[in-house]
């Protein structure tokens, strides 16, 4: 079998021609600049080849480099596990042990300069995606059931964080997570305790501190990754990095920024002390109002009860019992007035009706008789002489007719 065959099931490739192959592939690779942190430097004196391992800050990918001794030990300031580099290598695969690694032939710190200009770059791109609008920053919990703690293991900043927060109040519950806080580490590091925390419901809000240090130190806080690992978070964050110069972008992508971690332990929790005190202040507040409250309707009653309708119900009632008397009286009188005065008149108009009535007269023995003389005129008889023969008599006893008296009668 020739190496220019197809590779089957039948007729597989050695390894040999498969290693070969690759490293053909591979070693027509041109140079290119590589960008990563140095996570591992081996530099002997008496070899003339140093190995270095660069690690991307932002995934768990690393590769090996080779470099001619001498490189390492000219650059100044001398290379150090952690400091970011560019190097410009080329591709080259190992035949016996089946492994790529890169030959260097420039090493290139990169500059305080360099870091704040990507630095930079990266804010305005964060800045302009909204990462830092306040908008999208979430409330921390007046007083969090749980906090999580990311930093370093037995760091200054732990211990300030965990001080001042039961300090100020004894009974909050603190879950640790150390992390690397500096270095190729940090960043996957504090990304997977993030998730950790995010996870657990019992975490109310997750703190990340870190003690001050350099530009260098602090970089892996304004990783891009972590960066946006915090924005996705459904916890509020809160960052404590460094002094209050210190800004990384961390600090802008958080949902809370502190100046120091002693800050961060003041802040995630409230003063046991002063909220007894205003809760205090609350009650005494709350029993002046009662008590104000109390006695504006205690002077309202009284008010109500000295007026006269309620300080006397019944007399208003007796009073118009009186007047009901009085005008009951007054109408009875003037029935009785009005019922005399009518059976007066009754009684004149009776009298009245008696003296003139014919049987009053005819009691008095008076009787007044009229005739009709031979004209045919009524008259009165003053004597029976005047009375011709045949006349008719005509008898009114008063001003009544009584009847007519016949010829030779008297009346």
């Amino acid at each position: 079998m020739t190496e220019t065959e197809a590779s089957t099931a039948e007729k597989p490739w050695p390894v040999r021609t498969v290693a070969r192959k690759i490293g053909d592939w591979i070693h027509r690779l041109g140079a290119v600049w590589v960008e990563g942190q140095v996570t591992q430097v081996s530099s002997r004196p008496n070899t003339q080849t140093a190995f270095l391992t660069l690690r991307d800050p932002s995934a768990d990918v690393s590769m090996s480099v080779t470099c001619p001794n001498w490189l390492i030990r000219e650059m100044e300031p001398p290379l150090r596990e952690g400091a970011s580099v560019v190097v410009h290598a080329k591709p080259s695969f190992f035949f016996g042990r089946g492994t790529i690694s890169l030959r260097a032939d420039q090493i290139r710190a990169v500059g305080i300069g360099e870091l704040l200009a990507r630095i930079e770059r990266l804010k305005k791109l964060l800045t302009a995606e909204g990462l830092f609008s306040a908008q999208r920053k979430r409330p921390i919990p007046f007083l969090p059931k749980g906090v999580g703690l990311i930093t370093g293991r037995a760091s200054a900043a732990e211990r300030d964080v965990l001080a001042n927060a039961q300090g100020r109040w004894p009974h909050v519950r603190i879950k640790v997570l150390n992390t690397a806080v500096q270095g190729s580490q940090a960043v996957p590091q504090v990304m997977r305790a993030l998730r950790i925390f995010d996870a657990d419901p019992e975490i109310d809000v997750v703190v990340i501190a870190r003690g001050g240090g350099s530009v260098e130190d602090l970089l892996p806080f304004s990783d891009e990754a972590l960066c946006r690992a915090v924005s996705a978070a459904g916890t509020p964050v809160v960052s404590a990095i460094g002094h209050e110069p210190d800004t990384p972008l961390l600090d802008y992508v958080a949902d809370l920024r502190c100046s120091t971690p002693t800050d961060a332990g003041k802040r995630i929790v409230p003063d046991l002390r002063e909220e007894t005190e205003r809760v205090r202040q609350m009650r005494d507040r709350g029993r002046r109002a009662l008590h104000g409250w109390v006695d504006t309707q205690t002077r309202l009653l009284t008010q109500l009860r000295s007026r006269p309708s309620l300080a006397d119900p019944l007399g208003p009632v007796q009073r118009r019992q009186d007047d009901v008397d009085v005008h009951r009286e007054r109408a009875r009188r003037a029935m009785l007035t009005l019922l005399a005065k009518d059976q007066a008149e009754l009684a004149s108009s009776r009298a009245r009706l008696t003296a003139l009535g014919p049987a009053a007269t005819l009691a008095r023995g008076y009787a007044v008789v009229q005739f009709l003389d031979p004209e045919g005129n009524l008259q009165v008889l003053r004597s029976v002489s005047e009375v011709e023969a045949g006349a008719q008599l005509r008898v009114r006893v008063g001003d009544g007719a009584i009847g007519a008296v016949a010829e030779g009668e008297q009346g």
